[in-house]
């Protein structure tokens, strides 16, 4: 089953990552390892810890109209 979540905020982009990585059954520390990041980074990122890059990204999306949707296709 395809997951899919609408984001519209760096907290709904938290909540949509941290259920498609439990989908894959990963750790945050797997995950992180994966990536080369700490732990404590993705578990930011999924509490939706504001950030430059998040604050400035949703802003010009809000201003622009932008929607975004995430899909996590099957394996």
């Amino acid at each position: 089953m395809t997951a899919r979540a609408r984001v519209l905020t760096a907290a709904e982009l938290g909540v949509a990552l941290r259920e498609f990585r439990q989908r894959r059954e990963l750790s945050q520390r797997q995950l992180a390892a994966e990536l080369g990041l700490s732990q404590r980074y993705v578990w930011e990122l999924e509490q939706g810890k504001p950030g430059k890059l998040t604050d400035r990204l949703f802003a010009v999306f809000r201003l622009l109209g932008v929607r975004m949707t995430l899909e996590q296709a099957d394996e």
